[in-house]
């Protein structure tokens, strides 16, 4: 399974608002630094999670982003499900000559639906256990 990057960068967002305290704000260009992302790109995802009710934006001078939610009430699963374009594994999900009878296709659809079953077993809070590790890792990149 293969997520793309728009749902790698999606959960990285997420994950680095987590790391702020008491709600504190961040912005677009504070998170691209840090993992080497374009701003550009981040914009529109930082556009969707709002829209998805993750994040919650605040414009003007002292604005930013921060979480909508407590991590704890942020799954993983319903974030990858929500922000994956689509899950063709292979072409054949779209369309094949044997698909009416392709057996592969059923075990295909049961490992993605395994697959994010694991993913639902995770908050955002499960992701971010190992705060003080995650913000030193974060600290170091913006000396550099």
């Amino acid at each position: 399974m293969r997520l793309t990057n728009y749902t790698d960068y999606s959960l990285r967002v997420l994950i680095f608002l987590a790391l702020k305290k008491g709600g504190e704000l961040s912005t677009t260009k504070e998170i691209a630094g840090n993992y080497n992302i374009s701003n550009n790109h981040l914009v529109k995802i930082i556009h969707q999670l709002g829209q998805l009710g993750y994040i919650e934006t605040i414009r003007g001078r002292n604005g930013g982003i921060k979480l909508a939610k407590d991590p704890k009430k942020i799954n993983i699963g319903e974030v990858v499900s929500k922000t994956e374009e689509d899950f063709h594994i292979v072409d054949c999900f779209q369309q094949c000559a044997t698909s009416p009878s392709c057996k592969l296709k059923d075990a295909l659809h049961e490992a993605l639906q395994a697959f994010l079953m694991i993913l639902n077993g995770y908050t955002l809070e499960d992701l971010v256990q190992n705060k003080e590790e995650l913000n030193q890792l974060f600290s170091s990149s913006l000396e550099h």
